[in-house]
């Protein structure tokens, strides 16, 4: 349930209009907020490889996506990039 409050935040927080939920913005947030919860699962949970691969499969998709923005517009990925705290 607190998952769910937490992703209508981040929706709400990135969405470019009002019934925005699937733009690469949103998915690049959602899954940067997905990643940072099972980093934490794995600090604790070390012997869980099936996590890990889920873990490695989603930082895939979201370089994916940001290489995607960086190519159609290079100005929303470098503002993603500092609104997420990523480097590149």
């Amino acid at each position: 349930m607190e998952e769910e409050i937490e992703k209508h935040k981040l929706i709400e927080q990135f969405r470019l209009h009002e019934k925005d939920t699937g733009s690469a913005v949103v998915q690049i947030a959602l899954l940067t907020n997905k990643i940072q919860r099972l980093t934490t699962h794995l600090k604790k949970n070390s012997k869980d490889h099936s996590s890990r691969r889920g873990l490695l499969r989603m930082v895939n998709r979201r370089r994916k996506l940001l290489n995607y923005l960086n190519r159609t517009e290079p100005e929303k990925y470098r503002e993603m990039l500092n609104r997420l705290s990523l480097r590149k």
